[in-house]
C-alpha cells in the first residue's frame, strides 16, 4: 500500500517570492520556452533542446541518449509537453544516467531541481519523496511530480520546466546528475564486478608493470620468444675430420 506524501514546511526560497517588476529581469533570468511560441519546425527543435536540456543536463545530450519517437509525437502535437518531460524522465538513458547511480536522497534533489525547477526546502521534504520513491516507484516519483499542483501553477502542460529564479552558483542544469565511482562504492548505490577487477589484478600484465626496474622476471616474455633452435656454433671432432681427404696426392 502507498503511503501518501508527508507534510513538510516550506521554507522561504526565492521562487516562492513574487518578481517586483521589469527591474527584477536580469541576466539570469531564464529563457521560457512554451509550445504556443513555436509556429516552426525550427522552434519546435528548439524547444524539443530545451527539454533535453533541463532533464538529462547539458553534458548529457548525446545522441544515443535522444527518444526519437518522444520528439516525434511532440513535434506532431500529439502529447503535450508535460508529457514528453514525463517520458525523458521515465527513459531507460535518464535511468542509467541518474537514477542507478544515486541513493533516494539525491535522487530526490535532483528531480526536484529538473521537474520543479527549485531546490529541496529541507531535509523534511527530502524524506518524504524519497518515502514516494521507495513505495510507488521511480515511475509513480515522476508521475507525482508532474502531475502536482506545483508543477501545474509554475509550468502547466505547454511549457518546458526551467530553473525559476537563479539562486546561488550555476545553473540546475550544468550541475553532475550522479555520484562519483568513489562514493557510489561507500555509499552502496553500485557494486563493483570483481570477476574483471580481479582479472585485472592478477594478468601477467598488471603483475610485470608492478615490478622493479631491471628484474629479470620482466624480460621473461621476451626470452621466452627467443629462438633457441637456430644459429648454434658448430659442433667437431677429431673423429669426424677425414684426414686422407686433407692429404694432397702425388702427381
Amino acid at each position: 500500500m502507498a503511503l501518501s506524501l508527508l507534510t513538510y514546511k516550506p521554507s522561504s526560497q526565492n521562487q516562492r517570492v513574487k518578481s517586483f517588476g521589469v527591474a527584477d529581469l536580469n541576466e539570469d533570468t531564464p529563457y521560457i520556452y512554451r509550445v504556443e511560441d513555436a509556429s516552426s519546425p525550427y522552434e519546435i527543435r528548439e524547444l524539443i533542446w530545451a527539454g533535453y536540456r533541463q532533464v538529462f543536463s547539458e553534458h548529457e545530450i548525446l545522441k544515443f541518449n535522444r527518444q526519437i519517437a518522444v520528439e516525434t509525437r511532440l513535434a506532431n502535437r500529439s502529447i503535450t509537453v508535460r508529457d514528453f518531460i514525463r517520458e525523458l524522465a521515465k527513459s531507460e538513458a535518464f535511468y542509467r544516467l541518474v537514477v542507478s547511480v544515486n541513493n533516494n536522497y539525491r535522487l530526490v534533489q535532483i528531480c526536484l531541481k529538473r521537474f520543479l525547477g527549485r531546490t529541496s526546502y529541507n531535509k523534511d521534504e527530502e524524506i518524504a519523496w524519497s518515502i514516494v520513491i521507495a513505495t510507488k516507484g521511480f515511475s509513480g516519483f515522476v508521475d507525482a511530480l508532474v502531475d502536482s499542483d506545483e508543477y501545474t501553477a509554475a509550468f502547466g502542460d505547454f511549457t518546458v520546466p526551467y530553473q525559476r529564479k537563479r539562486m546561488e552558483a550555476r545553473p540546475f542544469n550544468l550541475v553532475t546528475p550522479r555520484y562519483g565511482e568513489d562514493f557510489q562504492e561507500s555509499a552502496g548505490t553500485v557494486k563493483t564486478d570483481w570477476r574483471f577487477a580481479l582479472e585485472k589484478f592478477y594478468s601477467r600484465k598488471e603483475q610485470e608493470r608492478k615490478l622493479p626496474e631491471g628484474d629479470p622476471r620482466k624480460f621473461s616474455g621476451m626470452a621466452a620468444t627467443a629462438n633457441t633452435k637456430r644459429n648454434y656454433a658448430q659442433r667437431l671432432s677429431a673423429f669426424d675430420i677425414d684426414y686422407l681427404n686433407k692429404v694432397p696426392k702425388r702427381r
